[in-house]
């Protein structure tokens, strides 16, 4: 770049930019979430669940202080329970009537909960499809129009787009999807699969028009190359790092295990940066 745009370093800028807006796209949308449904921040389907185990634990203790009350008071329940014991042995029907409807307003907290857990799953993991296919357009076109550096690209770029599949999977692999959206993950797959190989076939068609050295070339390059690395990065850190790991209540407390999955990442940041020498 000349001129005034040369005297400051854009690259880092429209990365934290980028990820700034996902931020804000990803605030939105748990805040949307929050005002929908009334789920507070940070509550998880789990969560929720475990407040349904919360009022059967309550009932418990109810019917404990019901038994050990004083006397006075036992004998006046134990009156109340022998005039309503068609009720509360189960066999009335304002009984079996109250049972089904508090079963069917369980069932519908839980389909309600798994729900909102999908929609923020699927948004975490669309805001990181997204950054990733950003990414391989560049990745084939810079394939689709290499010199004599294609000997090197090709096999740098296939373990790179390998560990992103791999990444992208186990995401994906994680998320519930309900019936109606079984083929979502088969579709998102696809995409991601055939992003780099159309990349790499306009490349090839344009590669004696295209010149990669362009000022214009270099701008759409760039801007599209630091767009996808603040995607990433916000991804990376908010989405795995701090998800997964600060604040997931279902995180393992096995030492062993948390331990391998934290060397995992970072052996794949330390491979993922190896392979950037060359990509």
């Amino acid at each position: 770049m000349t001129g005034g745009w040369a005297g400051y370093a854009w690259p880092p800028a429209i990365a934290m930019a980028s990820a700034m807006f996902v931020f804000l796209l990803d605030f939105a949308a748990e805040r949307y979430v929050e005002k929908k449904y009334g789920f507070m921040h940070g509550a998880t389907g789990g969560e929720r669940a475990g407040g349904i185990k919360s009022a059967s634990a309550d009932a418990g203790m109810l019917s404990y202080q019901m038994a050990h009350r004083p006397s006075g008071l036992a004998d006046h329940h134990q009156s109340h329970q022998f005039l309503h014991s068609a009720d509360q042995d189960g066999t009335g029907p304002e009984s079996k009537k109250h049972d089904d409807i508090e079963t069917a307003s369980i069932t519908t907290e839980k389909e309600q909960a798994a729900e909102t857990s999908f929609k923020q799953q699927i948004a975490a993991f669309l805001i990181l499809e997204f950054g990733v296919i950003f990414h391989s357009v560049i990745i084939g076109l810079t394939l689709g129009t290499a010199g004599d550096e294609f000997a090197t690209l090709y096999p740098v770029i296939i373990f790179h787009q390998t560990f992103e599949g791999l990444g992208i999977g186990a995401r994906l692999s994680a998320i519930g999807f309900p019936k109606r959206l079984r083929w979502m993950p088969w579709m998102l797959c696809t995409i991601y699969g055939l992003t780099t190989p159309i990349a790499i076939a306009i490349g090839l068609g344009v590669r004696h028009t295209y010149n990669s050295a362009s000022n214009t070339a270099n701008i759409v390059s760039g801007v599209l190359d630091a767009v996808s690395a603040g995607i990433l990065l916000f991804t990376g850190f908010v989405e795995l790092l701090a998800r997964d790991f600060l604040f997931n209540p279902d995180r393992t407390h096995d030492d062993r295990q948390l331990t391998f999955m934290i060397v995992s990442v970072l052996l794949g940041a330390g491979l993922m940066a190896l392979l950037g020498k060359w990509a």
